[in-house]
């Protein structure tokens, strides 16, 4: 904070209390994500069989264990991915932490998205270092032969997280454009 003549503002109650806000709804939203991406793919591994699909409603929606080596719709580079990716996941987390750090207070919905895609990011990365067979994905959604690739819950909060959070940067410069557009003169 800063004040029109240069000095620092000190922070008051309601700024730390929006900054510990802005904290726990990152740090909830990130760390439920992964507890859940945990034990869902802890009971696919347990209860499901690999490649053998169960139905769960009707033939649209299945679950079905494969073990990914590579990225989302079938990216892989080979003998490399797991280190590829890895590599990958810990710079779009380096870049999300900057993302982080550089909202404002108050802006729930962004530090949600952040937390969404940051917590399936860790999902997945805990399993790239755990095991070299791939990340644990285990639902199946489509009709017949026409399936989209199987995916995991860590999967959905990055998706929804990356949908949520262009949608908030969209909006910012959307009002930064209509607080920049000049004022037409009468």
């Amino acid at each position: 904070m800063t004040m029109a003549d240069g000095a620092r503002a000190v922070p008051g109650p309601m700024d730390e209390t929006r900054g510990s806000m802005r904290g726990r709804v990152f740090w909830t939203t990130a760390a439920t994500v992964v507890a859940c991406d945990i034990a869902t793919k802890a009971a696919a591994v347990a209860s499901l069989t690999l490649g053998v699909p169960r139905d769960v409603v009707g033939g649209a929606v299945r679950l079905a264990l494969v073990y990914n080596p590579g990225a989302a719709f079938g990216i892989n580079f080979g003998p490399l991915s797991r280190w590829i990716f890895l590599a990958l996941t810990v710079g779009a987390l380096a870049i999300l932490g900057r993302l982080y750090l550089a909202t404002r207070a108050g802006d729930l919905a962004r530090t949600m998205a952040i937390g969404l895609v940051a917590g399936g990011a860790v999902g997945n990365l805990i399993d790239r270092v755990r095991s070299s067979v791939g990340v644990v994905d285990f639902i199946d959604v489509g009709f017949g032969f026409h399936r989209w690739p199987t995916f995991n819950v860590a999967d959905m909060a990055v998706t929804t997280g990356a949908c949520l959070l262009a949608w908030v940067l969209w909006e910012e410069d959307r009002a930064r454009d209509r607080h920049a557009a000049p004022v037409p003169e009468m």
